[in-house]
């Protein structure tokens, strides 16, 4: 379809070209007005054309259709004679010109041009300016013609000034457009030649200039009428009607070139001729009074819409666009002045960071629109509750800071922090209905005899804030130093972290499981230790919750599954361990979450050569509450590997009975919390019952944690749970220590009833 459009196009304008070569070498004027007439009249055929194919919008197509039809009428109508010559005809010529100009105005109006401000003042420069130059050199030369001849020369003085405003109107489009569209270039293209078909013409019949003008103004506006024709047939016209994605950055720059030479250029032909008569002295004086306050009003409007652009530009770098509060950058402008200030007074300036608790779930649950209208509202409660000379600040996303000059003391500042927090305790009442939002609030103080800039100040009631998250969220928190010791020993930990694994620093620690029914070692647990290279031990239970925070949890998982598969295998070949023995490797909620980590599982136990059977894999039920479907599948997909399941820390969650129903678990491992208890706590002791025959009735396997004492042990084993592990057994060891302690406890296995367990030798701890 295009293709035959763009064939269409080229023999079209193939036509208008033999036309306008049939203008130019006939010496008859009836063959000239006769094809100026077929020239003028196609167009309305061509205007409905491009419309029945929706190529242009209705509005257009009538203006342009209409000036095409005045245009034909008025080449009708002049005869022998150049159009100029007759009123009628110029008044037609200028009506044509009047709804093109109308139909352009109205394209760059509905296009977001860059630069679109000032289009119209800008028109009327060049208006005025061509009429200027049409006057001089044409409309007053043609009023010495015949009186009947006066009207006519002052429409077409008209008719070449909006001519000229549809031409810059057309350049406007152009300029706007990164590709420019071929049907537009046309447009253009055949303005200026009727412009310059108009200026012939004129020269013609005032008899300025000779050489044949008469033959080459027909063939000018012959080849206008179907160059404008073509365009409107070109595929490329589509283009006009739908907004550019990107607006030219050069359309400007031509605009402002296009005008200043409007305006310039009709002093420099003001000033090249002399006045011819009172008339003309009249007609110079006001149109070049009308171009110089038409310039002077451009040039004040530009200098405004700058300086507004400038203050536009300043508030958006100063001020939160959604809230309209100040920025980070002069929130600590504005700290630093009045900290400055606050030595010769008497005072303890107060910074308080103020951070929504759980505000993802509100744009998750009821998208960014009510979000933006809980940070507007809070924003407005927070300006509401805070003292005159206070500052309310917003840094980004759901962190307000609120910055209390003023404060007298810390008991001050305090009773400020609980007015900010008090605000967050009726609802906000949103469009879509009420929300309750909380807040967790980190305070920080400085008082005269402290350094701190603000950049500390700031940083220390964010430390506090994180703080009051640790504490449960919806409180206050006051910074002091100690929390900054364990802000940078945290830090310090993260970052060791990270290098920890390519140095080798991490190891295995083993805590064999034993089955009391035979004293055999059933399996193994494998757990995380980190050594630094000072000799300094670092707890798992301080480093596995930051390599979860920071997803470092991933690689040093999969390092510790490969690794304790590959120690298990080489038990088993050294014959440490049974080759039913099993190794059991905890997952991290992250690791759940991971989608690869089930190809993670299967790459180890192929580079291990383990059977699947002898992993199990211990989750919590952390991850399996709050994304359970992520869970199941994730979960299920191990299963199909063959890998068996544990449910860790049972009976500490308060939805571990329908976990065992939902999730594919094969084992549950009673928590210490239950297993401390069970010799002299009756109630620990009947959960522990109900768990065992629970965990019985759905055939799952069950280990108890965390036994210590021969009595626990006994009463475990009273109770029906077979299996357990813990500090009486042995505690973890390294890989180069599990022989002697796997013999060890085989020997203590052969005396009946395990009795043997009650002197627990030091090789097994």
């Amino acid at each position: 379809m295009k293709r035959e459009s763009l064939l269409r196009t080229w023999v079209y304008t193939a036509l208008g070209a033999a036309l306008t070569i049939i203008c130019l070498v006939s010496r008859s004027a009836d063959v000239r007005d006769a094809v100026s007439v077929i020239a003028a009249a196609q167009l309305l055929p061509v205007v409905l054309i491009a419309y029945m194919a929706k190529r242009i919008r209705r509005t257009f197509a009538t203006l342009f259709g209409l000036a095409g039809v005045c245009f034909a009428v008025a080449e009708l109508i002049s005869g022998q004679k150049s159009m100029f010559d007759s009123a009628l005809a110029s008044g037609l010529a200028l009506a044509a010109m009047l709804g093109l100009a109308a139909g352009t105005l109205l394209m760059v109006r509905d296009r977001p041009l860059l630069g679109q401000r000032g289009v119209s003042a800008d028109a009327l420069i060049v208006g005025l300016g061509s009429w200027i130059i049409s006057w001089v050199a044409l409309v007053h030369p043609l009023l010495h013609r015949p009186r009947h001849q006066i009207p006519a020369a002052l429409l077409y003085g008209a008719y070449e000034s909006v001519a000229v405003l549809v031409l810059f109107g057309a350049i406007v489009l152009l300029l706007g457009f990164k590709r420019r569209p071929t049907s537009l270039l046309m447009i253009v293209g055949a303005l200026g030649l009727n412009i310059v078909g108009d200026i012939v013409g004129a020269l013609s019949t005032i008899h300025h200039v000779g050489f044949g003008l008469d033959r080459i103004s027909p063939a000018l506006y012959v080849a206008a009428y179907f160059i404008a024709g073509a365009a409107l047939l070109h595929p490329s016209i589509n283009t006009l009607w739908v907004a550019p994605r990107n607006a030219h950055e050069t359309g400007r720059l031509g605009r402002v070139v296009v005008t200043t030479t409007a305006s310039v250029l009709p002093v420099i032909v003001l000033a090249a001729t002399g006045l011819q008569g009172h008339a003309d002295q009249i007609v110079r004086s006001v149109s070049a009074l009308l171009l110089a306050l038409a310039v002077m009003s451009r040039v004040v409007n530009s200098i405004r819409s700058n300086t507004a652009a400038q203050e536009a530009l300043r508030r958006g770098a100063q001020t939160d666009p959604l809230t309209g509060l100040p920025n980070r950058t002069v929130l600590l402008d504005r700290v630093n002045a009045c900290i400055g200030e606050s030595w010769d007074r008497d005072v303890q300036p107060a910074l308080y960071f103020v951070d929504l608790d759980r505000f993802k779930n509100i744009n998750d649950s009821l998208g960014h629109a009510v979000g933006d209208e809980v940070l507007e509202m809070v924003a407005q409660r927070l300006l509401g509750a805070v003292p005159d000379g206070a500052i309310v600040a917003r840094l980004s996303g759901d962190e307000y800071v609120v910055f209390e000059p003023t404060a007298q003391s810390a008991a001050g500042a305090m009773d400020l922090a609980d007015r900010l927090l008090a605000v967050f305790r009726e609802p906000l009442a949103l469009s879509q209905g009420d929300v309750f939002v909380t807040a967790s609030i980190g305070m920080a103080t400085m008082s005269s005899s402290s350094s701190s800039t603000p950049e500390d100040l700031l940083r220390h009631a964010d430390t506090a804030m994180y703080r009051a998250k640790d504490a449960g969220r919806n409180c206050i928190a006051l910074y002091d130093e100690s929390m900054h010791e364990r802000v940078a020993h945290r830090l310090a930990v993260e970052t060791a972290l990270y290098r920890a694994l390519d140095r080798h620093e991490l190891r295995l620690f083993h805590q064999p499981i034993l089955d009391m029914e035979t004293g055999d070692v059933e399996g193994f647990e494998a757990l995380m230790r980190w050594q630094r290279p000072d000799g300094t031990i670092v707890s798992p239970a301080e480093f596995i919750p930051i390599a979860e925070d920071t997803g470092m949890i991933v690689p040093i998982g999969s390092w510790a599954l490969l690794e304790a598969l590959g120690q298990l295998h080489r038990w088993t070949v050294d014959g440490i361990c049974s080759a039913s023995a099993t190794i059991s490797v905890n997952v991290s909620p992250r690791q759940l979450a991971d989608p690869h980590f089930p190809s993670i599982v299967s790459e180890a136990l192929a580079r291990s050569t383990v059977p699947a059977g002898r992993l199990w894999l211990e989750v919590t039920e952390s991850m399996m509450i709050a994304e359970p479907e992520l869970a199941l599948a994730t979960l299920r997909r191990l299963h199909s590997l063959g890998v068996r399941v544990a449910l860790d820390d049972f009976g500490t969650g308060y939805s571990s009975l329908s976990l065992l129903q939902k999730f594919p678990l094969q084992r549950i491992k009673i928590d210490r919390a239950f297993v401390h208890g069970v010799a002299d706590n009756p109630n620990d002791r009947s959960l522990v019952r109900t768990i065992v025959a629970m965990g019985r009735s759905l055939g799952l396997d069950i280990v108890a944690e965390g036994v210590e004492t021969v009595q626990q042990l006994q009463v475990l084993s009273d109770l029906g749970c077979k299996k357990a592990q813990g500090f009486l057994i042995s505690h973890p060891v390294p890989a180069d220590a599990m022989r002697s302690t796997v013999a060890a406890l085989e020997r203590l296995g052969n005396v009946p009833g395990l009795r043997a367990l009650t002197l627990r030798p030091t090789s097994v701890g």
